[in-house]
């Protein structure tokens, strides 16, 4: 669940007539605070960004799927995600704590400065040059 600043501030970027990457991005940073401390943990900087934009896309952020390369499991997850916007029902306590637990046993390293200006000079090879 995204904390209420985060929502916030994606709703005033909504306001101010910003792309919904700029409104996802509120969403992103705050995952990525979250594998810092601890609360969540992911192997590396594209899965944590990944986990952003899935949390926007649950709340509402019109965001396009992903590329037509993603793999099948994060087109599904991300197909999911929009479906789980509509009818959310609350997981088992047990479910909860368990994947919480996997979580944080996950490294805190793909949030770091290097792992994210690795991962952004990656996708800014792969986008074409800007005229």
């Amino acid at each position: 669940m995204p904390e209420k600043a985060t929502v916030e501030r994606a709703r005033k970027a909504k306001r101010a007539g910003r792309a919904p990457s700029t409104q996802a991005g509120a969403f992103v940073r705050e995952e990525i605070h979250h594998v810092r401390e601890g609360k969540h943990g992911a192997r590396s900087a594209k899965q944590a960004i990944a986990i952003g934009l899935s949390k926007a896309r649950r709340a509402g952020v019109k965001l396009p799927p992903p590329p037509a390369d993603a793999k099948p499991e994060t087109k599904r997850s991300a197909a999911s995600a929009t479906r789980a916007a509509r009818r959310r029902t609350k997981p088992s306590r047990a479910r909860s704590r368990a994947s919480l637990k996997k979580l944080q046993g996950e490294g805190h390293a793909a949030a770091s400065t290097q792992a994210l200006s690795r991962q952004a000079k990656s996708a800014a090879r792969r986008r074409r040059a800007a005229k």
